[in-house]
């Protein structure tokens, strides 16, 4: 049992640090109306982390997608958030066109 004990410490720890604060989240955001500022601000901030990952993946990616060239990353970037916007703002279309592009410029290059 001596051995386990710095993974339980692990789990518990990290069990607290993460499920507190989104437990802390539920009842919060049970309060705010729906067209509220405070929802609006956070809907904001949700969407910046996001595209920010995006952003890093694009810009500077790790593993496979490092081989492929900036202009290559970008373009499948750009086209597909095109297509997702024209689609009428269908996910499906925005995640699968640009990986069409990207497995296509990888098979030509």
């Amino acid at each position: 049992m001596q051995d386990y004990w710095p993974y339980i410490v692990i789990i518990v720890a990290g069990w607290l640090a993460t499920d507190m604060w989104r437990w802390l989240g539920v009842i919060a955001g049970n309060r705010l109306q729906e067209g509220s500022e405070a929802l609006n601000w956070v809907r904001a901030v949700a969407t910046a982390l996001v595209m920010a990952v995006t952003a890093k993946l694009v810009v500077f990616p790790t593993g496979t997608l490092e081989s492929s060239p900036l202009w290559l990353r970008l373009a499948a970037a750009g086209l597909g958030f095109a297509a997702f916007l024209l689609s009428g703002q269908r996910v499906l279309v925005g995640v699968l066109v640009p990986l069409a592009i990207l497995g296509a410029g990888l098979l030509l290059l």
